[in-house]
This record gives structure tokens, sequence and C-alpha cells, in this order.
């Protein structure tokens, strides 16, 4: 099984503490997981024989969080092909805001961008729905497990 480096950009803490539970669950299945904290993203570039899931709010107008942004900023202007990297991203926002979930859509296009090929939907939790992100993450997760099993690589 291919290891998943779990990224999450947070603002309140939410994002963390779903990317965490999201970690409990992978590693309950025996996926190997690294949780990339924002101080390990300096200079990483998601390895293609792995996989990479981001779990993001979204803050300001739309804006991504400050502890993942320059790492963001950095892929997007270094602009590393990764044509083999498989991705899923989970976005957190709240719907009554314009730009809903925009930083998880901001990442999705820029792995596209990239080559990189997204597995499952793009999961986009609302907090104005639900006061448990986890559940809703835990329960797309299991999707995106079955699909990336699937995958020749895995």
């Amino acid at each position: 099984m291919r290891k998943v480096n779990l990224v999450f950009g947070t603002v309140y803490g939410n994002a963390q503490f779903v990317a965490e539970t999201v970690q409990e669950q992978l590693i309950a299945e025996g996926r190997k997981v690294a949780l990339m904290t924002s101080d390990s993203l300096t200079g990483f570039v998601p390895p293609q024989d792995e996989l990479l899931l981001i779990v993001t709010s979204t803050t300001g107008q739309g804006d991504i969080p400050d502890d993942i942004n320059i790492w963001f900023e950095t892929l997007r202007s270094e602009a590393p092909y990764l044509p083999k990297l498989e991705y899923g991203v989970i976005a957190l926002g709240d719907s009554s805001y314009e730009t809903f979930c925009n930083a998880g859509i901001r990442f999705d296009e820029l792995f596209s961008e990239l080559g990189a090929k997204r597995i499952g939907e793009l999961l986009k939790i609302d907090a104005c729905e639900t006061m448990e992100p986890e559940v809703e993450a835990k329960a797309w997760l299991i999707e995106w497990n079955k699909l990336i099993a699937l995958s020749p690589a895995d």
C-alpha cells in the first residue's frame, strides 16, 4: 500500500482535527501516513509514488490559510510536473459565503495544472450543515480508499 502524505491548512483548528481523524482511520486500515505540519512543507514536493491528501479550511475572502499558503505559492511558482501523482482534497467552508470552500478548490485546480490526477470527488464540508466535519470526512474516506485500492500503483 502506498503511503499517504496528509497536508492540512487551518485557522481555528477544525481542518487539523479532521486531518488527525482521517490519519487515525488510514492507519487503522494499514496505511502509512505522514501528517505534514506547515514547518515540514518547506521544499516539499509530493512524491509521485505516494498519495497526497489535502485537508483545508477557507479563510477571509476565499483564501488559503496562512499556515499552508507559502507551500501553495511555492508549488504554483515552481510548477513541478507531477503526472503520476494521485491526490484527494477535503475542503471545509461556510456556504453562506460566495467563496465557499475556495481554498480546497484552488488546491484542486493547482494540482490538476501540475498534471496530477484527483482520485474521487472533491469533498466540500459545509459548516452551516454539520457540526462534526470529521464524520463526513470519514464517510468520504471509505469511498476514497476503495478508489485508490483500484489504482494499479496501489
